[in-house]
């Protein structure tokens, strides 16, 4: 297996090949599939996470998502501030939504999600739910409650308890 990748520097390898490390020893323990992150802030890995979607009865337990939740509690925040995510393969549709709430600076990853589906995980069918609108969804999507919900957004706006994110 090739450990290393041009351009990148000795201790990004290292950070690629431990969420690659993840990943297969998840497989093995049986946890879940075969999917490992890792976070990595100020060259020093502060969280790891491998995918637990079946050991914990959780569609969302993804590596990236765990390893965001472990990440957040270490540094007590809701971002990932000038850090980096190394995962084992091209992120999920949900992951990438999660990454991009977190706002690390960069993302690396090692499979693409191509290779996902070659092995059974085809999230192709999200990717095109995602940019349909709402009522030409496959799952029967319905709006209610419109204006109650926006009266909401509105006390959002004027209170002096909120922290934006």
């Amino acid at each position: 297996m090739d450990k290393s990748f041009e351009g990148m520097n000795e201790k990004q390898n290292i950070f690629m090949s431990e969420a690659i490390k993840l990943a297969e020893e998840n497989i093995k323990s049986g946890k879940g599939g075969p999917f490992g992150a890792v976070v990595v802030k100020n060259g020093k890995i502060i969280a790891r996470g491998s995918n637990h979607v079946t050991s914990d009865n959780d569609p969302t337990a993804h590596a990236e998502v765990v390893a965001i939740r472990e990440a957040c509690k270490v540094l007590g925040s809701f971002q990932l501030d000038d850090c980096e995510i190394y995962a084992s393969c091209e992120p999920c549709p949900m992951c990438l939504g999660a990454i991009y709430w977190a706002r690390p600076a960069k993302l690396y990853f090692a499979a693409s999600r191509h290779d996902a589906a070659q092995a059974g995980f085809d999230d192709n069918f999200i990717y095109q739910e995602i940019s349909a609108e709402f009522t030409d969804r496959k799952i029967i999507t319905q709006q209610m409650f419109r204006n109650e919900a926006l009266e909401v957004f509105e006390i959002w706006k004027k209170s002096e308890k909120k922290i934006p994110y």
